[in-house]
């Protein structure tokens, strides 16, 4: 039996450890890809669950999420039900439930079918870093990158429109100037129906600007982030373990 010295058993184990560095340098997109497909796709499988009967494993879904998402039904989507967003008077007649913040924890009924486990803006924000990364995946040599301040510039919408839904909601998520929108309907002489200014129905004001300023906030954040990622681990791909530069830009 060949016995295997202590210099070899580190020679090896260094040797795996370069590789595994270099396969993560080579597919970091393919791992973020992936990593993001896992935090983008339950919020989507708990109502699936729901309609299913399988309660519990979607309340897990509903639990973790809620972490990190306010949840309120009437600004969430609504999967196996007669609308996309129910009324907030259907959801209190479901629920039984205040025009509160209590209603985050009204995950629906078989009638009205189950929400999501994400605000409208989430699943525009987060759904809109999974879409970009698919996209950058396919253009990306072909892809300088936005500068940061145009990532930024793309980013300030959402932020407006988040702080004012945040500052609203102090008189109360019914009660608020974001829930009425009459600055706007005065700015624009009461033009579009009344649907259009009240309420967070899909097609008013609210929907739309969550769904828009979302998409562009993914959109400023990926372009900006992944080209800069991408460049930095070029620079690492591009030298061998002992400091010297390697032939091609170590990216496959």
């Amino acid at each position: 039996m060949t016995a295997i010295s202590p210099t070899a058993s580190v020679s090896t184990l260094a040797g795996r450890i370069d590789r595994f560095v270099e396969g993560l340098l080579r597919h970091w997109l393919l791992l973020f890809g992936l990593a993001l497909g896992i935090w983008t796709i339950p919020p989507w499988l708990a109502p699936v669950l729901m309609h299913l009967g399988w309660y519990q494993p979607a309340w897990w879904i509903y639990f973790i999420f809620s972490l990190f998402c306010h949840q309120l039904p009437q600004r969430s989507w609504f999967l196996f039900g007669p609308r996309l967003t129910p009324s907030l008077a259907e959801i209190q007649a479901a629920s039984g439930m205040a025009a509160d913040f209590s209603l985050r924890h009204f995950l629906g009924t078989p009638e009205l079918g189950w929400k999501l486990a994400w605000s409208d803006r989430m699943v525009s924000f987060y759904g809109g870093w999974f879409l970009f990364v698919l996209l950058y995946a396919l253009l990306r040599r072909r892809i300088r990158g936005l500068r940061w301040q145009v990532a930024a510039l793309l980013l300030l919408p959402m932020a407006v429109d988040g702080i004012t839904h945040i500052v609203s909601d102090l008189w109360g998520v019914t009660a608020g100037f974001r829930q009425s929108n009459a600055w706007l309907a005065v700015l624009t002489g009461n033009l579009l129906p009344p649907t259009f200014y009240a309420g967070d129905a899909w097609g008013s004001f609210n929907s739309l600007a969550r769904l828009v300023t979302g998409l562009l906030a993914a959109c400023g954040l990926i372009f900006w982030l992944l080209p800069w990622v991408d460049k930095a681990f070029r620079r690492l791909g591009s030298f061998t373990p002992d400091g010297s530069q390697a032939q091609g830009d170590g990216i496959a």
